[in-house]
């Protein structure tokens, strides 16, 4: 699983119908300092996010589990809301 921020979302009317029902963010992936890394992705929500929060996420195949029939076409699915992040300080 990676870290990610939720900087927007993507409002669509017309998709392919197995996408129905699903809530899509604009995704900017993060290091565990909080620093962006790559390019902003577009993710399909399953924890009811909003814009600003700090998720986790999976991409490839993994990001279909979250669905019973696997059949979304999804590359990135946010699978989980950060409360907090305790890092280890480096000696």
């Amino acid at each position: 699983m990676k870290l990610g921020r939720i900087v927007g979302s993507v409002w669509s009317t017309v998709k392919d119908e197995k996408l129905n029902n699903c809530t899509f963010f604009i995704m900017q992936p993060v290091d565990e300092e909080e620093n962006p890394m790559g390019m902003m992705q577009v993710a399909v929500d399953t924890v009811s996010c909003r814009e600003g929060d700090l998720v986790y996420w999976v991409g490839g195949a993994e990001a279909t589990f979250p669905f019973a029939d696997r059949q979304i076409p999804s590359d990135v699915t946010i699978v989980g809301l950060v409360d907090r992040l305790d890092l280890e300080e480096k000696k």
